[in-house]
Parts: C-alpha cells; structure tokens; sequence
C-alpha cells in the first residue's frame, strides 16, 4: 500500500508517495516529468514491482504539481526540492535517485548532492525534439555513480543511438518518449513496462547492492 505523506520544501509542500519493501536492500526516489504526475504507468509499474524484490520506491509529487499548476517551475527550483524531499526521507538503506525525463535530469543534477549511490533515468531528455545542438549530455555525463538510462526507441528527446557507449542503456522496442507503443507495435504495453521494471531491477540489484554499498548511518 503507498503511504503518502506531505514534506516541506522552499518552494511549497512536496508529496512523496512511499512503496516500502519489508526488508528493503536499496530505495529507488524518483521524480516525474514536467508533462505529468507520479502516476505515469513507468513510474507507477515500478512502485508496485520493486518494494516485492527489496526495493522501496519513494516517488516525488513537486510542489507545483501538489498545488494545481500546470507549468514547471525552472530547473533550480525543481532541484532544491527534490534535495529537500530527499532530505526528509531518512533512509537506512543505499539510495538511488532518478526519474523521467525532467525528473531525470533534476536527480542528476543532485545525485551527487544526496550521495546517492546509483542513478536511473527513464526517458532522459538529451534535446528538446528536432534540436539535437540544444544538448543536455553535460547534465548526463557529470555523473559519476553506475548509471542505467531506459529509453524508447522512437523518442523523440533523444534515440537510443544518440547516448554514449559509456552508461548502459535498455532500448523499449517501439516505444515514444512516454515509453508507450503502438497498438501493433512490437511489444505490448505489458511488456514495455516488464522490460523497465527488469531492467531497473537487475541494474539496483547488480551495480547498487551487489556492489557493496554500505547502509547509510
């Protein structure tokens, strides 16, 4: 069952919504997008998934989505709140931070802040779309714990063949920047998020726990 629970932030109450797991090895925080809410199916498969194989999941609702507006604040704004509601965890376990696409980039920013021992970016945005100059890959590559990047093949913020070689990379056969497919696409819904949960899951599990990260004091 999710526990959702109201934290303060400089800019207005934040909301995270917790996925605990009994006997938790990590926890995954996670930010959305600037186009939607934590109830994105990617964001909602892994709340429900993870926490079964040892994984709490916190997912970060900013204060601008809490409060009904519409528009995204600018990206410092949206930095110093997730830090805050990172802050307000307390977590005895390993921490991962990441996201969807604006989300993802607000976690990398912070990773290093937070100390966070692993990052996951679900549909980074790499350029706005058609504008591949307009890069963000500086925002990427600053950081410097094991990184997982999942992305649809058809994203138009940024295709797979886009990423460096350096950060490993799970492809969703078909799928858009909101990681959906075709109705007769090559995979199912079903399957697209199976494959994001895997790939989350087998990342955290190998590079974040099997690496030895201690528990945090």
């Amino acid at each position: 069952m999710t526990d959702v629970q109201l934290v303060r932030t400089p800019y207005g109450d934040a909301r995270l919504h917790r996925d605990r797991s009994r006997h938790p090895v990590a926890t995954l925080l996670l930010g959305h997008g600037a186009g939607g809410g934590v109830d994105s199916a990617d964001l909602e498969a892994l709340a429900a998934e993870l926490p079964r194989q040892g994984i709490s999941v916190v997912r970060v609702e900013q204060p601008w989505r809490v409060a009904g507006r519409k528009i995204a604040p600018r990206p410092e704004v949206l930095d110093a709140c997730f830090v805050a509601a990172a802050n307000a965890l307390r977590v005895r376990t390993p921490l991962v931070v990441g996201g969807r696409s604006a989300g993802a980039r607000s976690a990398a920013r912070t990773a290093r802040e937070l100390g966070a021992s692993g990052y996951v970016a679900l549909s980074f945005p790499l350029h706005p779309p058609g504008h591949p100059e307009r890069s963000r890959l500086d925002e990427l590559e600053a950081v410097t714990v094991p990184t997982l990047v999942v992305q649809g093949e058809r994203d138009a913020f940024g295709r797979p063949e886009e990423f460096p070689p350096d950060r490993e990379l799970t492809v969703v056969p078909g799928a858009d920047h909101g990681l959906k497919v075709p109705r007769r696409g090559p995979v199912t819904a079903e399957v697209a998020m199976g494959i994001v949960v895997e790939a989350v899951l087998e990342f955290v599990v190998r590079d974040v726990v099997g690496a030895g990260n201690q528990i945090r004091a």
